[in-house]
């Protein structure tokens, strides 16, 4: 599967963006898709995943901000990011895996399919 992220941009601290996660390639139904962000000088770190059965699950800093969903009707998996602060300026990845444990799923090590990245900028 080829994934491709989108939706990043500048906005206010207190706005809200949505990111899209576009894959291309059959079977996307069946693989557990995450999101990921990384900072300068930080290491890449879990936001959210989502099973293909729909169980969702979300960075403990995140809960009540974030959500994760899914269209697989139009192969896309959606990160939506509320109440933003400057400290969620990062470049946010997407990643799918057919085979992730349950236990590996904030591990970004159990993904084998990765985006570009989209540049989320939160100003102060």
């Amino acid at each position: 599967v080829q994934l491709q992220a989108s939706g990043g941009g500048l906005v206010q601290a207190g706005g809200s963006l949505r990111l899209s996660c576009l894959a291309s390639g059959r079977s996307f139904s069946t693989y557990t898709v995450g999101w990921f962000r990384q900072s300068p000088g930080k290491e890449r770190e879990f936001v959210a995943t989502i099973r293909r059965t729909g169980h969702t699950y979300i960075a403990d800093s995140m809960k009540g901000r974030f959500t994760i969903s899914r269209d697989n009707s139009k192969n896309t998996v959606y990160l939506g990011m509320n109440s933003l602060n400057p400290e969620d300026t990062a470049i946010y990845y997407c990643a799918a895996s057919q085979t992730v444990i349950q236990s590996a799923l904030r591990q970004s090590s159990a993904y084998g399919a990765w985006g570009q990245g989209t540049l989320v900028t939160v100003s102060s």
